[in-house]
């Protein structure tokens, strides 16, 4: 099955791509704080505590993003390898990747109640793409 007339297994290759680039996305704004700041080369770990705290939560959503994109390369490339080829595993890797930018935004912003959405949408589409995998593979 494909949406948009692309093939599924062209959208969680693509998922990939994109949510690893999303990890970094956060960072921009933990460099441009930390060019704001002067940045230090001799200690640039240092100057964490001095970084505003958008700055600071960019810096968690950075993190946070290589955790999460751990079990989303997995769950996807296990629905990829086993053959899924449905429209709720499509939509699974494609709410994965939107959800992870929003979880950002709302990191950088501040906004938990949102952030914590984002963050089960993200996590329920890696477990919905893992289920579908094992159901692929167990009929």
């Amino acid at each position: 099955m494909n949406l948009l007339n692309i093939p599924t297994s062209s959208i969680f290759l693509s998922s990939i791509l994109i949510a690893s680039l999303l990890i970094y996305f956060p960072f921009l704004f933990v460099a441009y704080a930390r060019f704001q700041i002067g940045y230090d080369q001799s200690s640039p770990r240092a100057m964490f505590d001095k970084l505003p705290q958008y700055a600071k939560r960019a810096n968690w959503a950075h993190q946070n993003s290589f955790e999460t994109f751990i079990i989303f390369a997995a769950a996807v490339l296990s629905a990829y390898v086993t053959g899924i080829d449905t429209f709720t595993g499509a939509i699974a890797a494609i709410a994965f990747v939107v959800a992870r930018f929003f979880y950002s935004i709302f990191y950088i912003l501040d906004i938990p109640i949102l952030r914590s959405l984002m963050y089960a949408i993200g996590s329920l589409s890696s477990f919905s793409l893992l289920i579908l995998s094992i159901i692929k593979v167990s009929s």
